[in-house]
């Protein structure tokens, strides 16, 4: 089914044409692909970038302590994929400042496709869902978070147990890129790798 077709902040979609629009930035950014880019260069699929917040060490079984405690995020950004014809050939940051939205950065690079293909995935499933970018700082990982409440502020909210990650390409060590899983069943497995192992007995704390 078609996915929840975002609008994005208006100052933001602005900044980013702006950038497009500026010689001088697009010479300046290390993205070969769209300074080489045949024809114009158009922003699309605008995605909310959330951050998951560090969670604290684990108080029981794993998988019981992480879902009792709801996972934190915070929005950092709004990411537009930049398209040449059919083709996502790089990507625009922008940033939440004082004065409101503005450009960050051109970037190009794995994750650019990796994005539009797990989106593509997306609306090959059978339910409509919000998506949006969940970021994972402490594992290097990016996913694209399918969130089942339509009608939520894309800037805000946690994670649902029933929500969707997939997680982008490169995905760390054991962890299937492109495959969805439930936030109740891969949350447990990001806890259980991103909290530090209890000292030894007779260790130093």
């Amino acid at each position: 089914m078609p996915l929840y077709a975002f609008t994005a902040p208006a100052p933001a979609l602005r900044s980013v044409l702006a950038a497009l629009g500026s010689p001088t930035a697009v010479r300046e950014a290390r993205t070969p692909a769209l300074r080489s880019a045949q024809g114009p260069v158009r922003p699309e699929l605008p995605l909310p970038v959330h951050v998951l917040d560090r969670i604290g060490p684990l108080v029981g079984p794993p998988r019981t302590a992480a879902l009792d405690r709801a996972p934190r995020t915070r929005l950092t950004g709004w990411r537009f994929l930049l398209h040449s014809g059919e083709q996502a050939v790089a990507a625009a940051d922008t940033m939440l400042t004082p004065d409101g939205w503005t450009f960050s950065h051109f970037f190009e690079g794995p994750y650019v496709k990796s994005t539009a293909r797990a989106l593509r995935q997306a609306e090959a499933l059978p339910a409509t869902y919000q998506p949006r970018l969940l970021s994972v700082p402490e594992l290097y990982m990016l996913t694209l978070w399918l969130h089942g409440d339509l009608d939520a502020d894309p800037g805000e909210g946690a994670p649902r147990p029933a929500d969707l990650l997939v997680p982008l390409a490169p995905a760390p060590p054991g962890i299937a890129a492109h495959r969805p899983h439930r936030v109740a069943d891969l949350l447990p497995v990001l806890t259980h790798r991103i909290t530090p192992a209890p000292p030894l007995l007779g260790s130093p704390a």
